[in-house]
C-alpha cells in the first residue's frame, strides 16, 4: 500500500472525485467547456495530493499541497456556477460543497503541518 492511499484527505478527495463524475455523467446537456474543466480540477486535486505525498522536500510538499487547495477552489467556484443556474440541484450542492469545504481544511492543516519542519 502507498503512503497517500493511508490518508483520510485522499480517501476524501477520491470518493468526491467519483462522486463528481457521476454527476457529471448524469447531467444533460453540460457545456463541455465546464465538464471539463470540473472533471480536470477534481482530477488535478487527487493528482496534486498524491504528489505531495510521493516528495521529500518539504518545500515541494507544501507546493503540491497549495496547487491541489487551489483546484478544490476552482472546483468550488464550477459548483455554485453550476448551482445558480439549475444545472445542480440543493441537496446535491450542499454534498459537494460541504466536501470542498472539509478537503480544503484537511489540505490546510497538512500545509501548517509543515510549517515548523525544515528540509
Amino acid at each position: 500500500m502507498f503512503d497517500f492511499e493511508k490518508l483520510e484527505v485522499y480517501q476524501l478527495v477520491k470518493e468526491q472525485t467519483n462522486l463528481v463524475f457521476k454527476q457529471i455523467a448524469e447531467t444533460e446537456n453540460l457545456d463541455s467547456l465546464i465538464r471539463d474543466s470540473w472533471k480536470n480540477a477534481n482530477l488535478q486535486a487527487l493528482l496534486q495530493l498524491v504528489q505531495a505525498s510521493g516528495r521529500v522536500s518539504t518545500s515541494e510538499k507544501k507546493n503540491l499541497l497549495t496547487a491541489a487547495r487551489g483546484y478544490v477552489f476552482e472546483c468550488s467556484a464550477i459548483l455554485d456556477l453550476l448551482k445558480a443556474s439549475g444545472e445542480v440541484d440543493a441537496e446535491k450542492y450542499e454534498e459537494l460543497y460541504n466536501n470542498y469545504e472539509r478537503i480544503s481544511k484537511m489540505l490546510l492543516g497538512m500545509f501548517r503541518s509543515y510549517e515548523s519542519k525544515t528540509e
